[in-house]
């Protein structure tokens, strides 16, 4: 229903008064299916909601995740090699399923839908992992700490784990994607106070992620390294259950778009329509075709750009095409539309920036890994306690906290003041890149130090050097500030740009590029290793850090990331950003940054 038409019928039951009858310009509507009024829906009344529900299913998920390595070992009977390539196995699973939750948003069920059910399949898989190992998992009691391994298991206890565990990664998977655009979705690119807040939106989702996981790589943490297992898992449970609870509170106020169908056939049919008339000429002059009608489903159409022009002999209509149009004919295999170019054009601009962000999560992955390996091998211990080498990941969270609010308050004014236009995302992301390489500088200097007042003939390497471990927090604190310019714009870079039926496919993206990274650095490590170990020659990282050298590895990557860098600049050069018709003005103000914060 037209926004006019049902603004006069609501006005003339008496329901509405002249200042509630301003709708939303961007196609948006309400829990009822009518177009969403800006007062009455969305904004941070709902943005707030989903970032506490963010900052809860991160604790949850997190309380399963932080600890899984230690479970498989202690109390599943898993050696180390096993226990880690079953949790790099489970964790790039939760990424691969993130595209299973964006595709059935965007095509079928929509974020709202797709976010619930996803979040009741987190809880119940949650729920089965705290039963579990509180009937038969733990057992004999108070099995599962440093000091006393867990006994066997049955092949039903067995599958029953794994079934738990891998229904946590479907629901987080499923959702993680989801929950970001669905915030989102819930401020008005059309209304200039909201585009900011919309911007604002996604540094605060970060920032609640990383509370999130604060808690959990802390508290929860420590109780499960102390064997309360199934605390610590009932704990993330009533988190997820409390997150659930809270996101179905904002059902009434929430503001949806409706999903847009299988985005398959439509790209399909581009190239297929391309394909059939690879012979014929397209001019710059010549016009493309578009519907005169708006869609159906409220999607805005979306401007000609140029490059990729072969993909616009889709959208040159033929004197047959002509024809079938004037019959109402027309066949989407053979005639596509502008907007159905652009959004097969705007993939594939995405997909090389995507491709960068790749090895930028390759850095990212050192701070789970080789950050810790590392500090494991320091002075870890402070007077009357010895420091987690796991638990200074907490100097990244600090650092994301405390750089997005000096970017929030500081930095982006300044540069807006001084430079006449803000930071766009394609920008910050390459900031990111070079604090990435710093970071990694900063490891391998922290390294060679390390090296140099190593304790000599260290047999188990604990406490192989007399380095305490808090020479790792400029690297912890730079990888944090990193995070807050590539993983932030980020998400608003891949959220603004992906086409309006897919959404949660830019979304998605994020997600699977830290999953790819993971797998490469893995990878890498692989290579590394094979290629540096030589007859009596350890290799750089070995397991006596000592005897390596796992500075020249942190230098590697410094370099590839320098390399891609340099890739980066010249494709986010090339990059064009989407346009669509009826919304000119605000997207050069959005390409150029040129907003007020508030």
């Amino acid at each position: 229903m037209p926004c006019f038409d049902f603004h006069k019928k609501e006005k003339m039951k008496g329901k509405m008064s002249r200042d509630d009858d301003v709708c939303t310009s961007d196609g948006a509507i309400d829990s009822r299916g009518h177009p969403a009024l800006r007062k009455t829906t969305g904004t941070w009344v709902t943005g707030i909601l989903i970032l506490v529900n963010q900052g809860l299913a991160t604790l949850a998920f997190f309380g399963v995740g932080v600890n899984l390595v230690l479970f498989l070992t202690r109390v599943m009977g898993q050696d180390n090699a096993d226990a880690a390539n079953n949790v790099s196995k489970w964790t790039g699973t939760v990424y691969i399923f993130s595209l299973l939750g964006a595709f059935l948003s965007d095509s079928y069920w929509g974020r709202y839908i797709t976010c619930a059910i996803f979040q009741l399949i987190f809880l119940i898989g949650l729920v089965l992992l705290s039963l579990s190992s509180h009937i038969f998992l733990l057992k004999p009691s108070g099995c599962g700490d440093k000091e006393l391994l867990c006994g066997s298991h049955s092949s039903y206890q067995t599958v029953f784990f794994y079934v738990s565990i891998y229904l946590v990664a479907l629901g987080n998977g499923g959702y993680q994607p989801n929950i970001a655009t669905f915030g989102a979705d819930q401020f008005d690119e059309g209304d200039p106070k909201e585009q900011l807040s919309k911007v604002a939106f996604f540094s605060y989702f970060y920032l609640a992620l990383n509370l999130g996981s604060l808690f959990s790589n802390t508290v929860l943490d420590y109780f499960e390294d102390k064997g309360q297992w199934t605390l610590g898992f009932w704990a993330s449970t009533a988190s997820a259950a409390i997150a659930l609870i809270l996101f179905l509170c904002g059902t009434r106020r929430y503001r949806y778009f409706k999903p847009v169908g299988n985005p398959l056939p439509r790209v399909a049919q581009v190239f297929v329509a391309a394909a059939k008339k690879w012979k014929v000429k397209v001019s710059v002059q010549d016009k493309l075709y578009e519907v005169e009608e708006s869609s159906p489903n409220g999607r805005r159409k979306m401007l000609h750009t140029q490059g990729f022009r072969f993909l616009d002999k889709a959208a040159f209509a033929t004197s047959k095409d002509l024809e079938q149009i004037e019959e109402n004919k027309r066949s989407p295999w053979r005639l596509s539309t502008v907007t159905q170019v652009e959004e097969v054009k705007c993939v594939l601009r995405l997909l090389p920036i995507w491709l960068c962000t790749i090895m930028y999560s390759v850095v990212f992955a050192q701070m789970a890994s080789l950050y810790v390996v590392q500090g494991d091998a320091m002075d870890t211990g402070i007077p009357g306690f010895n420091i987690p080498p796991a638990s200074m990941s907490s100097f990244d969270i600090l650092g994301v906290a405390f750089f997005i609010f000096i970017y929030r308050h500081a930095l982006d004014p300044f540069v807006a003041k001084t430079m006449k236009s803000k930071l766009t995302e394609l920008q910050r992301m390459g900031i990111g890149l070079v604090l990435a390489i710093m970071a990694m500088v900063a490891a391998g200097l922290v390294e060679k130090f390390r090296l140099k007042y190593a304790i000599k003939d260290c047999v188990k390497c604990d406490g192989s050097s007399s380095l305490s471990v808090f020479w790792q927090v400029p690297q912890y604190v730079l990888t944090g500030a990193s995070e807050v310019f590539m993983y932030v714009p980020q998400l608003e870079f891949f959220n603004g740009q992906a086409p309006e039926g897919l959404k949660s496919f830019g979304s998605a993206l994020c997600m699977t590029s830290i999953s790819l990274g993971n797998y490469v650095s893995s990878l890498l490590v692989s290579i590394v290793m094979k290629i540096s170990t030589k007859n009596d020659i350890p290799g750089w990282i070995p397991g006596n850090l000592n005897l390596g050298h796992l500075d020249r590895f942190f230098f590697l990557l410094a370099a590839l990331t320098a390399a891609d860098l340099v890739i980066y600049i010249a494709l986010a050069k090339w990059y064009k950003y989407i346009k669509f018709e009826g919304n000119q003005q605000l997207q050069d103000i959005k390409k150029e940054n040129l907003q007020v914060i508030v």
